[in-house]
């Protein structure tokens, strides 16, 4: 979830201007973080479907690599920067696939701080206060239809330029929405971490699609 301005016709403003500049300012700062761990806020929303659920979880980003944990929903996702594996307990399944398209790019959490940089343009919307913290609100907008996203939003906490939230606008009506509540920029992980290991999960079923 992460970059760059709207539509362009008259749209190169001023306001386009200064989401560029906070965003780059975003991403120098966490490219200087060599790993990080968060947790976070989940939700998905469809109105059309009555749908509003959030679910707490755990993410690890090292470089690349990333493994993000939704307890509630029995879900864990692992990456070593090549491969994906994407765990569900409820039937105790994993599938493996490759790295190697836009779509995998945009859901990876790594990318979320630089994709603005290829494929995305930025519209400055505005300065606001809630909860005690001063926001940026920047809109992202995909200039291809190579993403399955309409939009995405992104809310930048002013005083530690650091993502607050995000909210992806898919194509197909679900609006999938991300609250970070805690950073460690000071965490350190082994790679293993970052790759499902099948012998912790008994009799899984392994689905590889590589």
């Amino acid at each position: 979830m992460v970059a760059l301005v709207m539509v362009a016709t008259l749209g190169w403003s001023q306001s386009d201007a200064k989401a560029k500049k906070i965003l780059d300012e975003v991403s120098a700062k966490t490219k200087e973080i060599k790993s990080m761990s968060a947790s976070f806020v989940f939700s998905m929303v469809n109105e059309e479907m009555d749908i509003d659920e959030t679910n707490a979880g755990t993410i690890k980003i090292k470089g690349q690599k990333y493994c993000v944990q939704l307890p509630d929903l029995g879900v864990e996702v692992f990456s070593n920067g090549e491969t994906i594996w994407n765990y569900m307990k409820d039937g105790n399944q994993v599938t493996i696939s490759n790295i190697d398209d836009e779509s995998s790019e945009l859901m990876d959490p790594s990318s979320l701080f630089s994709i603005y940089e290829r494929g995305f343009r930025s519209e400055f919307v505005e300065e606001k206060t809630e909860g005690g913290k001063t926001l940026y609100h920047i809109n992202l907008f995909p200039d291809s239809d190579s993403y399955d996203v309409t939009k995405i939003e992104v809310a930048i906490d002013k005083a530690k330029m650091m993502i607050h939230s995000a909210t992806l606008h898919s194509t197909d009506g679900n609006q999938y929405g991300i609250l970070v509540k805690e950073m460690d920029t000071n965490a350190g992980f082994n790679d293993s971490e970052f790759v499902f290991n099948a012998a912790n999960h008994a009799d899984v079923e392994i689905i590889d699609f590589r």
